[in-house]
């Protein structure tokens, strides 16, 4: 029967190791991002007879997966076991050693059979073991991460913070992240609100004021997709209403209750600056013109409010966010995948990134940091063109880079979105991150993209 171990050393203390595993939204944080995973039922947490029904993507179908918990020991060990699902047999025992006060060990033992007995061995052995491989390498890889985040603070109070967008690709990770480090999250929802949300309906001016009370902090993500079609100019208005209109009510009613929170941390985008060719971009840097640069002025505008009632107002500036469970990195994934990438138009234009597991500490570190306030880039430092962009993506996909895609196709296809989004580009640097003492832990794109597609 086939074994896999792993361990690593991790810093943070044993018991802060351990209640990071137990928190309810661990799994969320340990699924690979290359992994489309849907989490179906949850009973309990990592005590015995716990149990976790998901949906893994293979292929075109979603397969089942019912683990059953067993062999808990407080601090120190749990089992999860396959009852149902792809194997044969899957048990996974999971470890905890202290080290020293700071440090301690997380290792991994996994016990597994494949599905068709000989046959499946000798079809699929050899790729499930690269899979297994891959998949913990990147668990031990965001464990360390997260807890490595949470180093500094972890003798600060538990936050109480409201998130808006929390289902969104940002929000989801941000919401996991946090409460995983045990932070109470509370998520604003537009649907009749349960236990841990609160409700407000930015189109319709309706908000739980009443459960805004007492918080911390409030992280404002929620926005219509910029990229999901032509600008038209009913979408333009759409887009730009659905930032400012939830701006403003937030900002009014954090100004007018009676225990405000102390930070409103917003999200906004590096369109602000426009198209700038070789200039290099910081937040002294002024606005351009175009339709992304009003609709970013006036989503920060809004937040006015707040500022003016003495709440602390980050804007964090986002570049172009790399993650494999959606937004821009799988539509660049896919042709290149198909032997079709290549630069599109001329390939000088400026691409300012930044890998979503440095996004998320972004919002993390703005919390934290009281003298942080106004606009913040959200970029990585090292910005490529797209020509560099599209070499680095080709040789960590083995794939040849071709086939470019001309500006008047671009122009064609997308119209005035294409323009925006995919010819004009922004060199932004994160002046004030780095000035802070921000650590990015993905600072180049390889290492991004390797850590983000798990390659």
């Amino acid at each position: 029967m086939p074994l896999y171990e792993r361990r690593s050393r991790i810093e943070a203390p044993v018991q802060d190791l351990f209640q990071w595993h137990a928190r309810p939204k661990a799994f969320q944080r340990l699924a690979p991002p290359w992994q489309p995973i849907r989490i179906v039922e949850k009973q309990g947490g990592i005590t015995d007879g716990s149990r976790l029904v998901l949906e893994m993507k293979q292929g075109p179908f979603w397969r089942r997966w019912v683990a059953t918990h067993r062999d808990y020991i407080e601090g120190k060990q749990f089992v999860d076991e396959q009852t149902a699902g792809p194997f044969a047999r899957w048990v996974h025992t999971h470890q905890f050693f202290p080290d020293a006060d700071k440090t301690s060990y997380l290792q991994d033992r996994v016990e597994y059979e494949p599905p068709f007995g000989l046959l499946g061995k000798f079809l699929a052995g050899g790729f499930i073991g690269r899979q297994v491989e891959r998949t913990f390498k990147f668990r031990h890889g965001r464990t360390q991460n997260d807890l490595k985040r949470g180093n500094p603070y972890a003798s600060r109070p538990v936050l109480k913070i409201a998130v808006t967008g929390a289902s969104g690709m940002v929000g989801t990770e941000l919401v996991g992240f946090l409460s995983c480090l045990g932070h109470e999250v509370k998520c604003l929802v537009r649907h009749k609100a349960m236990e841990g949300e609160i409700y407000w309906d930015p189109s319709a001016g309706e908000i739980d004021k009443a459960g805004l009370e007492g918080l911390d902090a409030v992280i404002h993500l929620a926005g219509e997709n910029i990229g999901a079609g032509r600008w038209s100019e009913a979408r333009k208005r759409v887009i730009k209403e659905s930032r400012v209109r939830g701006t403003k009510l937030l900002a009014e009613t954090l100004a007018s209750l009676k225990n405000p929170p102390k930070s409103f941390i917003v999200s906004s985008a590096i369109g602000f600056y426009g198209d700038r060719d070789e200039e290099i971009l910081t937040e002294q840097s002024p606005a351009s013109k175009g339709f992304l640069t009003e609709v970013c002025q006036a989503w920060e505008e809004a937040c006015e409010p707040a500022r003016q009632a003495g709440i602390r107002v980050v804007n964090i500036r986002t570049g172009i966010v790399l993650s494999a469970k959606g937004g821009a990195l799988p539509k660049m994934v896919l042709p290149m995948l198909l032997g079709a990438g290549g630069v599109i138009g001329s390939g000088r234009q400026w691409m300012s990134w930044i890998a979503l597991e440095d996004l998320v500490g972004v919002f993390h570190h703005a919390l934290h940091q009281q003298n942080l306030s106004g606009p913040v880039n959200a970029t990585a430092p090292g910005s490529v063109t797209n020509a560099g962009f599209t070499k680095i993506l080709g040789k960590i996909l083995r794939r040849p880079t071709l086939a470019p895609l001309p500006s008047f196709v671009v122009k064609v296809l997308f119209g005035e979105m294409g323009k925006a989004l995919l010819l004009e580009g922004q060199n932004v640097k994160p002046a004030r991150l780095i000035e802070s003492g921000f650590e990015f832990f993905y600072p180049d794109l390889e290492s991004a993209l390797r850590w983000e597609l798990g390659r």
